[in-house]
């Protein structure tokens, strides 16, 4: 079935990389989006009932190619990145365990592996790609190949010298060290809901890297993000986060993120720009509790997108995957200038989609506990910090060329609609609790994806502290070992053994990562 041609309807077909109409953007430069897709992405499944579900970067991708977005984009194949790639970031004992893990090494507490980031099949492979599309997007951006360098199976925020928040590799570390090699200044910007510690913690004491992270504050995964989180040494001034509370909606966050940004733009003066594009922060996430809508959430990349300068966009979390799905497709229309329609062309995955059937989602009727008076604090006092860089960081700077090799073509095999899907434990979010939920055998054992079967008191518990003596911090366990207890309390199944999972040990937290970003 050929692919469905879905712009917008009642006007002339867009021409190639036009910019959307908007006052920010008014000179409707074409834009060259370059696009990393790995098509076997969305056979990596984390384990049964686990809320990280790679198959969601496949059903985006079904939509962009249904959209016919695809012909507007260079789509590569992300090459996958070597033990020596990763190893610039992570260290070598820990690069060794993920290329070497099993299924069989359920629980791993020096690496922080577990029930939150489980070893699964294909784990070393899954990391490559991830790490390999970021590293590939920089590569396209520092040879001037692309404006614009999309990949959505990267954007792995959390992970530093261990896992961490269902994440192994910091790709986004490890693109902005491509970058750095070919430019000064590099802006990253999360608009995830979880704080984007990781990349803030790799370069926390460097002017070299900006980060800014707007997100979820409090009793909330990972616990970090305060205001006063500023960076240190040379960085100091140089980390800015937007702690926030429930609720945030389209107008409070464009009130806020325009302002901060322009300012940030103007001062800091960056050579390329990061964009994770988190999806959890939209309205009805299973673990979010924000309440963005897909244009709300778009309109961030479409105001980074009118400053013309390089700019690599990556995904993150996202738990509700039809609206990951959603979300990512229509900004990638947004990266190459397209409005698309509404209703949905006919693709492999439309049943998830009702039963509007539609791209765009209504956000809910739940309170905005981000109050207009303190959010006009918090961007007096953001706005401050910045005020504080008094001129642009100015490093002695040699540029050289990309160490990192692209790949050699581009794949045209991602030109064509997916397959039909096979089942791999999942089912249509659409479906009912009471329909008879599709299995999987593998070897021995017969698996039901639980996803959908998690009952509503359940939806926000990552915002939940892990235990009553530690309310104020939240473990990096936390997110799993709460949705174990709540499950029980609800008579969910237990343990092989019949009981409740004790808590485990805190991970180590001292560091010995490699000061690789002060390097020249």
């Amino acid at each position: 079935m050929a692919a469905s041609t879905s712009f917008s309807r009642g006007g002339p077909e867009p021409p190639f990389g036009a910019s959307l109409p908007s006052p920010s953007a008014p000179d409707a430069r074409k834009r060259r989006v370059s696009y990393f897709y790995e098509p076997t992405i969305g056979d990596y499944y984390y384990g049964q009932g686990h809320p990280m579900k790679p198959h969601r970067i496949r059903m985006a991708h079904n939509l962009i190619v249904h959209y016919s977005l695809h012909h507007l984009l260079q789509i590569s194949r992300p090459f996958p990145a070597s033990p020596a790639d990763i190893g610039k970031f992570h260290s070598d004992d820990y690069v060794e365990f993920l290329a070497s893990a099993t299924s069989q090494q359920k629980h791993f507490k020096r690496f922080n592996v577990g029930e939150e980031c489980p070893v699964f099949d294909g784990l070393w492979g899954f990391c490559q790609a991830s790490a390999g599309g970021s590293i590939g997007a920089a590569v396209k951006l520092n040879r001037k190949d692309a404006d614009i360098a999309i990949n959505w199976a990267g954007g792995l925020h959390h992970a530093k010298c261990e896992a961490s928040g269902f994440c192994y590799v910091n790709d986004i570390v490890l693109g902005i060290l491509e970058l750095l090699k070919v430019h000064r200044r590099v802006l990253y910007i999360d608009i995830d809901i979880h704080h984007g510690d990781g990349v803030e913690e790799a370069f926390f004491t460097t002017d070299r890297v900006m980060t800014v992270s707007f997100h979820k504050f409090g009793d909330y995964f990972p616990g970090t993000g305060h205001l006063k989180d500023i960076g240190y040494g040379t960085g100091k001034y140089y980390a800015l986060n937007v702690p926030l509370n429930d609720g945030m909606d389209d107008d409070s966050f464009r009130a806020l993120f325009r302002p901060v940004i322009q300012k940030v733009m103007e001062v800091y003066q960056p050579e390329a720009v990061v964009l994770q594009c988190g999806a959890d922060s939209l309205a009805g996430d299973r673990l979010g509790c924000f309440n963005l809508s897909v244009r709300g959430h778009a309109d961030c990349l479409r105001f980074l997108r009118s400053f013309n300068v390089p700019l690599m966009v990556l995904g993150g979390g996202g738990y509700t995957i039809r609206n990951v799905a959603r979300c990512w497709c229509y900004e990638t229309a947004v990266a190459v200038g397209i409005e698309p329609d509404n209703k949905l062309p006919y693709n492999e995955y439309y049943e998830y989609f009702g039963p509007d059937y539609t791209l765009h989602i209504a956000p809910s009727s739940m309170e905005n506990l981000n109050a207009p008076r303190d959010l006009d604090k918090m961007r007096c006092v953001l706005l401050e910090q910045l005020s504080r860089i008094q001129h642009t960081p100015s490093v002695q700077f040699q540029p050289r060329p990309p160490e990192t090799q692209p790949p050699e073509e581009e794949e045209e095999v991602m030109e064509q609609k997916p397959k039909p899907r096979i089942w791999d434990g999942e089912y249509f979010e659409s479906d009912s609790e009471e329909d008879p939920k599709p299995q999987v055998h593998n070897g021995d054992h017969v698996m039901q994806d639980a996803e959908m079967c998690v009952e509503e008191g359940l939806v926000h518990w990552m915002s939940r502290s892990p235990t009553e003596k530690e309310s104020k911090q939240v473990s990096r366990k936390g997110m799993v070992e709460d949705l174990q207890v709540r499950k029980q309390r609800l008579n969910a199944p237990k343990t092989e053994d019949g009981k409740v999972r004790s808590e485990r040990e805190p991970p180590t937290l001292d560091y010995k990562g490699k000061d690789f970003y002060l390097k020249d």
